[in-house]
């Protein structure tokens, strides 16, 4: 199968850019691609749009003490796997997307509802940097429509809103949740998990779906009580399974606030030895009062 076209600097994205006067799909990753991943970039080919995805492990959203520095970068691998799925492969370098540096140009600010709660609470200044530089690679590809996993969904959420906010024009789609034969959310820090801790992690996802069940099948809720019991019982679970839970909330599935009479979003983090895991899942009933 034929590689897709590699394109090394702002100025090649700016001439294939205007090779393509029709609609572009484009699919925003840091690499070390997946089945996750490479069902984004399937969706996207469903129309006779050029698809292009950018591989960029971006600075900004890593916190001190985080994984940059040994975040797994397979770009070779990436461009084999995209042989015959993508049109292009965008390498950005940091001088493309931060020609101030990193930190010292302009930038925005995630509203902290959104961004300084769930995953936000546990890493500081996170989604600004994912707002600050999807914003810069939406303004270089300039496409009709971008490709967003579930998984990250307090990601998805913010960058919806962001789209809305700056009137960009993306559509913004979302790929469901690819998971293992064991359930767990195919995630590129899966493999800092041990052998032993691998085995493990499907009880994040199994933990979930058994509480989103419980909240469907609850005759009422008085008040959000039920729904915080339940999400402590939850927190409990992995403990006792060795994790270290940051979290679990049932949230609306809208706006990520607290639980309302709308749909709701039951949403986890917990680290289990080196690896962050993070995952959601629908409850399929509405809070009735």
């Amino acid at each position: 199968m034929q590689l897709p076209r590699t394109l090394t600097t702002s100025i090649e994205l700016s001439e294939w850019r205007r090779c393509c006067p029709g609609e572009v799909h484009f699919v925003p990753t840091m690499g070390n691609l997946h089945a996750g991943h490479l069902a984004l970039v399937e969706a996207a080919r469903h129309s006779d749009a050029a698809v292009i995805v950018s591989i960029f492990v971006n600075p900004t959203q890593f916190g001190p003490g985080e994984d940059f520095e040994r975040y797994p970068r397979t770009v070779d691998k990436d461009l084999a796997l995209l042989a015959g799925r993508a049109d292009a492969v965008w390498l950005p370098s940091v001088d493309d997307l931060y020609p101030l540096g990193p930190g010292s140009g302009f930038g925005v600010r995630v509203p902290a509802a959104l961004g300084d709660t769930l995953c936000g609470a546990h890493r500081p200044g996170h989604f600004d940097g994912v707002a600050n530089v999807v914003l810069r690679l939406f303004q270089h590809v300039r496409p009709t429509r971008a490709l967003f996993g579930e998984k990250d969904y307090q990601q998805l959420t913010i960058l919806r809103r962001l789209v809305e906010d700056f009137g960009l024009g993306v559509d913004i789609e979302a790929g469901p949740t690819v998971r293992e034969h064991d359930g767990l959310a195919m995630s590129s820090r899966n493999q800092y998990l041990s052998k032993e801790e691998r085995q493990r992690a499907p009880a994040l996802f199994l933990t979930l779906s058994k509480l989103a069940e419980r909240a469907a099948e609850a005759a009422n809720f008085e008040d959000s009580g039920t729904l915080d019991a339940l999400a402590r019982s939850g927190m409990e679970r992995l403990v006792e399974r060795g994790f270290e839970p940051e979290y679990i909330e049932f949230r609306d599935a809208s706006t990520l606030g607290p639980a309302t009479d709308g749909p709701l979003r039951l949403l986890a983090a917990a680290r289990l030895g080196a690896a962050r895991l993070i995952d959601n899942v629908v409850v399929s009933r509405q809070i009735r009062r």
